[in-house]
């Protein structure tokens, strides 16, 4: 009984929700180049920015930053 779908599709779905449930999400997956893009740029991009990460965060960088802070903190006081 709860594998028949009950009704049928609004012509103009009118919520949000309903426009959601039929929006052919598989067809756009499949058809559109934007989401294989997407995928092959997250994937470049990733170990990029892992990368400046643990560079921006390494600690002699945060000592001297911590350093400059201080050294403007002191100037303006």
């Amino acid at each position: 009984m709860a594998d028949k779908p009950l009704g049928r599709p609004m012509k103009f779905p009118y919520t949000t929700a309903a426009q959601i449930a039929q929006f052919p999400f598989k067809f756009h997956f499949q058809n559109q180049a934007y989401w294989k893009f997407y995928v092959i740029s997250l994937v470049v991009c990733l170990p990029v920015f892992y990368k400046l990460k643990k560079l921006t965060n390494s600690p002699g960088n945060v000592a001297k930053w911590e350093e400059a802070r201080k050294k403007e903190a002191a100037e303006h006081h």
